[in-house]
Parts: C-alpha cells; structure tokens; sequence
C-alpha cells in the first residue's frame, strides 16, 4: 500500500471535509452542501464516501479526493498535504536522513529569526520611538491601524547594529543573522545593519512565513528608495508574490488576480477592500511567479503596473515572460486570460486607490486585452509612411502574443485588426502567424497529424443515451476490455469493488506510463477530445477538455499528472528527466514502479514471445521508437476510456443532487436547469466517446 493510499484509509473523507464544511449532510449514498469555494445558494458540492471523493457542480467545477480537497482548502502544495495529512494519520511520510533533518530544521530557524526580526520591527514602530515612523505610515500613506497590523508594518531605527544586538541577545549567532540578509559583514570585518531608518514590510510566502523584508526610506536623502533582502536560503523575490497569502482565498473567489509593481500599491488595494491584488516585487513578472497563481488560482491575469516608462518596459517584459510560458504550455495547463490595466493620468495604483478606491474595479473589469495593448503599444510610433520591412518587423514583434491563445475566433480577430493597422493582407499574416505557431510547438517533436476534419456529430442524442446511471449499466455499454461494469446498488458501501479499483489503477498506471515515455501523444489524445468536441465550446470546455488530473483517481497518479504536465511545459529537460528530477521523494517509489511496467506491457503485447531477448527490444524501441503508432492508438483509446469512466461518476452525483432536492422539495429552477444541461452535455459526450471507442 502506498503512503497515499495508507492515509486515505486513515482519514475518511466525510469526516475531514465536514470539519471545514459543517452543513455537509447526508442525501442518499453521498453527502451534499453549498460549496465551501464560492458562493452559492444550492448546494452543488458532493462529496462520495464510496469512492472517497468530492466534486464540485457548479462555478469551480473542480473534485478530486481527500489531498485535492485539503489542498484547495489550505493552499498547499501536494508535498505539505501529503506532510500535514500523513502526521494526522499517524503515517510516517519520510524518513530523513540526518543531514536532511539538520537542513530542514536550519531553515525553520532562519524563518524564526525573520520572524523575530518582524515582530521587534512592528512593537518598534508602535513604541515612542518610532512615532515619526508611524505618522508617516499614517498620515503620508494613508494605512490604518488595522492594516498596520495585518501586514505587520514596523521601523527598524536609525542606527548601525540595533537589530545585530537584538538578535544576538535573544541567541541568534552573528552568521545567522548575516545568512538572512538583515546585516552585512563590511571588508573588514565589521558587521552592521543592512535596513537603517526605514519603514520595514515584510515579505511572507504563500504560507505566511516571513522570509525577507522590504525597507522603503523616511528621509529623501537616502538611497535607494526601496531596500529589499537579498536572496537567501529562504528568500528568492523571482519566486514569491507579495500578498498572496492574505490574498489567495479572493483570487480563488474571484478567478482573478491582479498584479502590481510594488507592495505599497498592494498593501493599498488590499485596505480598499481588492485583497485579490498581489506585487511582483521585480523589475518583471517570472515564470514561477505566473505558475504559483494560474492555473492554480486564477483564471484571468490582470497586470497593473506603474504608467511611467519604467513601469510600461516592465509591462513589456513581463508579457514576453506570459507568452513564453503559455508557448512552452504544450499541455494547455496554464491557458489563462490575461489583461493590462491601465490608470487614467498615468497615476501610480497606489494614488489611484487611495483617492478614488471605488473605480479600481471597473479598471480592473474594463483591462484591456493583452494583444490589443501590445498592438497600441507597438503602433503608437509607427509612422503613417511606414516601409513594408518595418510593418514586417512588428508584425514579427506583435505575432507572437497574438497566437498565444487556444480561441482560433479570438486569434483571427486579432489578426484583422493588425492586417488593419499594419495595411497587410490579412491571408498572408495568417499564413505567417500559423507558420511561427507551428515553429513554436515543433521544438517538441510530435507525432504526424491527421488533416481530417472533425466530424458533424448530430445535435441530438437518440433516446437511449439518456439513462439512469443509478442503475446498473447493461452489458453491452462494456467493452470487454479493462473496464468492467462497476456494481451499483442502494446498499451503501464503504469502498469500490477491489477488482474494479486494480482495474482503474492499472489503466491509469497505463495511460500514465505511455505519456511519461512518449509527452508528444499528449497532444495527440487532446486532439482527438478537441475534434470530438466539434465546434462546441460547452463540450471543449466542460467534459470534452483536455486530459488532465481530474482523469485520474488515484492520489499518486493525479500528482504525477500534474508534474508531468508541468515538465512539457518547460523546455530546459527531457520530459521524462524533468520528472524525475523534481518529484517529491515520497513519490520517487511510486514513479519509479511506473515506468518499471513498460517491460511487462511490452512483452504481453509481444506475446511473451522472445523472452531472452526482451531487455534488448525494450531498449530499442525506446531509442528508435518502434512502437510509435501503436502506442499513439492505444493512448487514445484507453484515455477516452478514463473519461468515460470520469464522465459517468460525474453524471452519477449530478443525478444524486437532481434527486435529492425533488424529495427534500429544495428545487431551485436554475440550479436545476444548470445541472440538467450539465447532464446532457456529458451524455453529448458519452455519445461522441461511444462511437469513437466502439469503431
């Protein structure tokens, strides 16, 4: 049994979800409430003890199992759940070695000397001494007392080893101390304060632990005007955002996050009631700074930087750092909508907030999209006489952000308008777009495409596909193949029938396992989902969108799903040694049986034919990749298998909740008609999934 596994047979779902969700009740086999993620009226939040998993039916639209849940209620990664969970099951995790103890244990200490510093910083402030400092913060930034504390606002006092002395009273050494970049030992050998007179922020992660300080200066002469940490152990600025944990549980709400240039501006926004804005805190936006909101948190990406050139430049390079990733994103994982704020009179958002709070939002809600900024920015120069070469050259410019976008409508619209602009034939920057497009994602080799047009599917689905999946599915719904029918009864059950379990575990493991050793087929299965779902944008977006974790049961293989969606979006490792490289140690074991089963499905597919020769073959065919097309078939079949199988469980609950509330007398119209559509839609895809698998 894994660790996963051995903790989810610990801690019951029901009873971990109710703690957080008191109103969690009883409907039939499975438990239902108003989802704890965002508001609603009807509950459309399921949880089934049956298959120990949740779902939510309405705007997150979003499930899983017992580590999903615990971390989008907390805002962990999978490594902190499966740590915070694992201690309350009473199952050992990890074993460290002594070196790893001593370096965990350093950095806790490090933060605690941060924290520390934080806390002398703050009482510093409110004391008699620091009264200047605190009318400044009052009186010139307009915070309130509350906000004060919130963010913990402090002094550090004039004065060269004020908080040196104050550290190494308490028991930090002098190199701790200097480790943390709170002083600096000189040429020397003389150690003294790095943040002297100045308003100090802290900096805190996504888990509310400080690891740095900002310092803005309080007299004009010195320099520079903003003093930040240096990188530390436990500070690196490319890879936090400021504000995000007081601000997660807003961006999570809303689907959106705002970004500012600096912590001023979203400590401001943050008292004017928008605690979904978050800071950079750099001179542009960082691939692991978009990675720890979208798609995570965030589904739109509101960039509101400074209007001065400096802030404009910095606009620039942080949308060139958005296009990168999202052409780089061959799994479609971090396809987010993303926006630039501008602020009339070319004001800072932090004086725009503090004078006029009330319009932020419709700046926020009127942001303009990023290709119409980039062609207002690229043309505002451009002379009406312009040569043909350089329209050429921003259009080469321009192009790139306009192709990162899966819409194809919203993609063509903004060729027109830059064939308008430019006075370009719209047929030729087409051509050329779909030309630099391609060139982008053949970095990856891929595997050859079927110019086939997707097929006209019929709008209507025949009678017999609206059944009532509470019932046992008749037999020829199987296929005979790894799935079997799964037994389903008004008798309660504490778990799934083990062979279906071994049978979804095993055909997951497959799936996984082929993708592992072949990331381009990836494409190939979200291809197919994609040509299934037509011209729909319902089916593309609901139960016909790309694979993804929600396609995987198992807690070990939705978590490696993820990474290894996250390893095809970078381009600096082989897929498969990206995983490798990065996945959590607890699940090193679990990877690492994965791919041993390569050897063993090759040889059932080869009849256990050629036995003493097999090790070669193996090898071979990864190097020559001999077994290409098959492995492209079979992915996709077994792939849509699974979404098979997600598809019904999904319709399975909905129907539950339909159900539920018609003898409770709790209908509500349109969340009835919301879930009804939902329904059909995922009976449309049943339908185009049937005919695919069954051909």
């Amino acid at each position: 049994m894994s660790v996963t596994d051995e903790i989810k047979s610990r801690i019951d779902i029901v009873n971990y979800v109710q703690r957080f969700v008191p109103s969690l009740k009883k409907a039939g086999r499975n438990y239902k409430a108003c989802c704890p993620f965002h508001n609603e009226k009807t509950p459309s939040f399921v949880v089934t003890p049956d298959k120990q998993t949740w779902r939510c039916f309405g705007a997150c639209a979003e499930g899983g199992d017992l580590f999903s849940f615990a971390q989008k209620m907390h805002g962990w990664d999978f490594k902190e759940a499966l740590r915070e969970l694992g201690q309350e099951a009473g199952v050992e995790v990890r074993k460290q070695t002594p070196e790893q103890k001593s370096h965990a244990e350093h950095l806790d200490r490090l933060r605690g000397l941060l924290t520390t510093a934080a806390d002398y910083y703050h009482d510093y402030l409110l004391s008699d001494g620091g009264q200047h400092a605190l009318s400044y913060t009052i009186e010139n930034r307009g915070f309130t007392q509350e906000t004060i504390d919130t963010f913990k606002i402090g002094y550090a006092e004039d004065g060269w080893q004020n908080m040196l002395n104050a550290l190494v009273n308490i028991g930090y050494t002098e190199d701790e101390i200097i480790e943390v970049g709170l002083a600096i030992r000189s040429d020397n050998g003389r150690i003294y304060d790095r943040f002297r007179n100045r308003l100090m922020i802290p900096i805190r992660d996504e888990r509310g632990r400080v690891v740095g300080f900002g310092g803005r200066i309080l007299d004009p002469e010195d320099n520079p005007k903003y003093l930040n940490s240096p990188q530390t152990p436990v500070f690196d600025k490319s890879q936090i955002l400021f504000g995000l944990d007081t601000g997660k549980r807003a961006i999570r709400d809303t689907e959106t996050v705002v970004i500012v240039e600096g912590y001023m501006d979203a400590i401001q926004a943050y008292q004017a009631g928008y605690a979904n804005v978050v800071a950079q805190m750099g001179t542009a936006m960082t691939e692991s700074q978009i990675k720890l909101v979208a798609p995570r948190y965030a589904k739109k990406i509101v960039m509101a930087l400074d209007a001065d050139e400096a802030g404009q430049n910095a606009t620039r390079r942080s949308l060139e750092v958005a296009r990168q990733t999202l052409a780089k994103d061959f799994a479609g994982k971090l396809s987010v909508d993303i926006r630039v704020l501008q602020i009339p009179s070319g004001k800072d958002p932090d004086d725009f907030l503090r004078e006029t709070p009330e319009g932020w939002q419709d700046l926020v809600d009127n942001a303009q999209p990023v290709a119409d900024f980039v062609m207002d920015m690229e043309t505002a120069n451009l002379p009406a006489n312009a040569s043909l070469q350089e329209r050429q050259a921003l259009a080469n410019r321009v192009l790139p952000i306009l192709m990162a976008s899966e819409n194809n409508l919203y993609k063509q619209d903004n060729i027109q308008k830059l064939s308008m602009r430019l006075r370009m034939n719209e047929r030729d920057l087409l051509a050329w777009a779909a030309e630099q497009w391609e060139l982008t994602i053949s970095q990856t080799p891929q595997q050859p495409q079927s110019n086939m047009p997707a097929k006209d599917y019929p709008p209507d689905l025949p009678p017999e596909y609206w059944d009532n999946e509470y019932d046992e599915m008749p037999p020829e719904f199987y296929d005979g193949g790894d799935t079997a029918p799964v037994e389903i009864s008004s008798t309660p059950k504490t778990t799934p029938p083990r062979a279906t379990v071994r049978q979804e575990r095993a055909m997951e493991a497959y799936c996984l396992r082929l993708l592992m050793r072949n990331p381009n087929l990836l494409f190939q299965v979200n291809r197919k989902l994609r040509e299934l779902a037509g011209n729909d944008d319902r089916l593309l977006q609901g139960p016909l969108s790309d694979l993804g974790i929600d396609d995987f049961t198992q807690s070990q293989y939705r978590v490696l799903m993820a990474y290894f969606q996250e390893s095809v979006s970078q381009d600096d490792m082989e897929p498969l040694d990206y995983v490798r490289a990065t996945v959590d140690q607890e699940l090193s074991p679990d990877f690492e049986n994965l791919l041993k089963g390569e050897t063993e499905a090759i040889a059932n597919r080869l009849g256990h034919r050629h036995k003493g020769d097999l090790h070669d073959i193996v090898k071979n065919m990864n190097k020559y990749g001999r077994f290409q097309i098959d492995a492209q078939q079979e992915l996709v079949s077994k792939a849509l298998k699974l979404r098979q199988e997600r598809l019904k469980q999904e319709r399975i609950e909905m129907q539950y909740l339909q159900q539920e509330a018609q003898e409770t007398g709790e209908v509500d119209a349109d969340h009835h008609r919301n879930l009804s559509e939902k329904i059909m839609l995922s009976m449309t895809a049943k339908a185009r999934i049937d005919m695919t698998v069954n051909n």
